[in-house]
């Protein structure tokens, strides 16, 4: 059917359109178009690609545990990506909690090539696997505002730079952590609920084990192995009152004892069991706290057994005057490699006097069963005395020493002894060699040790004789 037009109409449909002033592009242009936005271009109205990096993430850096977090959040975020055509370009995994800010290095790096432009979206499980801090949180959201994070995408949401999505982000993020923070008071009150309830919380003590059953979590039971050995620790210290060394020595070379972890109890680990009021039934919990509880595991030992052994252990911890003698730790043993410790030994004499006789010998500490032999200090200087004839005397180090000597002794006469006319020594003259056998044989300990460290050469002790070892 033809449209009826009027004539008078008919000539205006015909002619040409007329001709738009520029001014009327330039007012229309101002009306359809924010003002200062630039025009578009043809390269502005195409879409921008978006790039995802996948990140999966577990809680904790063992591996036994958690073993298939990251493998199942990797596998169903794949098949959310095949499903809707997400372009994954890269995938990263990580062991590390998301407690602390700024403490997980793949996430960092993650951050640091959105800011390069290497990705611009995320592909995760859900956002506590980004974040449960509010500094990481704070990150992400400070990226979506710079334009540089397009888009957040978990299993089932999605997050991008609108008002709305970021709020409720933040709002999943401040969860997490509020989560994260109750577990740890969750975790605490369970301790405590534990420990009133007679229950060890922790790693076993050496001679005990801990359950294996969940039904029986926080239970420990005698360690069949180690528990006989731990008592008898006790009772050597209680009533043979044997010394914490010997104790050690003892476990040590005697019984070959390794603890749980297949090593040799050291000495401090010894002193740590002896202090263990968990052997006779009760412990402190937290350690330092004043708050003891009654166990329910069986006690290796006695109250009194214990009692016994603290006071054996407080007589053996005595402080005891720290002497330094002069030729400790200067020497090696030539049998055995060990160092050169020294003790002093006393004998009463016929007229009522002591002496005291200084003996150096091996320390044993290579060679338990080592047998060489011991040597009086005397007869130690005579064989240095030998060693100062062999060495090159400017080796020895004690032109200084001897020059300072000198003066003080040249100041000494003329000030204190007021020697008119006395001619002052000269150090020149005198014989480096024989000085340092005088500091041998009167001088003090610091300084016979001088003596000896200047030496270059090794000193090596055997059999009651001192070489030089190049």
């Amino acid at each position: 059917m033809k449209l009826w037009i009027p004539p008078a109409y008919q000539g205006a449909l015909d002619a040409p359109p007329p001709k738009r002033h520029p001014f009327d592009y330039m007012v229309t242009q101002a009306i359809t178009r924010p003002k200062g936005a630039p025009d578009r271009t043809e390269t502005e109205q195409k879409p921008q690609m978006v790039r995802y990096c996948l990140y999966a993430r577990k809680s904790t850096e063992s591996e036994e545990r958690q073993v298939l977090s990251i493998d199942s959040q990797i596998k169903e975020m794949l098949l959310l990506a095949e499903r809707d055509g997400l372009d994954v370009a890269e995938i990263r995994r990580e062991s590390h909690s998301a407690k602390d800010t700024g403490q997980r290095p793949v996430y960092n790096e993650l951050l640091a090539d959105i800011r390069l432009g290497k990705f611009n979206a995320i592909l995760t499980w859900a956002p506590d696997r980004l974040s449960r801090n509010a500094g990481d949180l704070g990150a992400l959201v400070d990226l979506m505002d710079q334009g540089l994070l397009l888009e957040i995408r978990t299993y089932g949401q999605k997050f991008t730079n609108n008002p709305n999505e970021k709020f409720m982000l933040m709002i999943l993020g401040s969860t997490a952590k509020l989560e994260n923070d109750h577990r740890g008071e969750n975790v605490k009150r369970g301790l405590r609920t534990r420990v009133e309830m007679g229950l060890w919380p922790g790693v076993a003590p050496l001679g005990y084990l801990n359950q294996g059953r969940m039904d029986k979590k926080c239970q420990i039971i005698i360690d069949p192995v180690r528990a006989p050995i731990i008592k008898q620790i006790f009772e050597k210290m209680a009533y043979e009152h044997w010394s914490g060394r010997k104790i050690y020595n003892w476990l040590k070379h005697d019984l070959n004892f390794k603890t749980r972890g297949n090593k040799s109890l050291t000495l401090s680990g010894l002193y740590r069991t002896l202090d263990n009021h968990m052997y006779y039934g009760i412990f402190e919990r937290p350690k330092d706290s004043g708050n003891w509880y009654q166990g329910k595991h069986t006690p290796i030992i006695t109250k009194e057994l214990f009692d016994l052994a603290q006071a054996q252990l407080k007589r053996d911890q005595i402080v005891r005057e720290n002497k330094e003698f002069a030729f400790t730790k200067l020497f090696t043993c030539g049998l055995c490699g060990s160092g050169i410790s020294a003790e002093e030994k006393y004998k009463q004499l016929k007229d009522g006097t002591t002496a005291k006789y200084v003996y150096y010998g091996c320390s044993r500490g290579r060679d338990r069963n080592c047998k060489n032999l011991y040597i009086r200090e005397e007869e130690l200087i005579v064989e240095l005395l030998k060693i100062i004839d062999q060495v090159n005397v400017n080796e020895l180090g004690l032109r200084n020493k001897l020059d300072e000597e000198i003066q003080r002794f040249n100041r000494f006469q003329g000030h204190v002894l007021q020697v008119v006319g006395k001619t002052k020594i000269d150090a020149s003259e005198l014989d480096i060699r024989a000085y340092a056998k005088y500091v041998l044989q009167e001088g003090n300990v610091t300084e016979k040790r001088e003596l000896l460290g200047n030496l270059r050469s090794r000193l090596v002790y055997k059999e009651k004789k001192i070489k030089l070892i190049d």
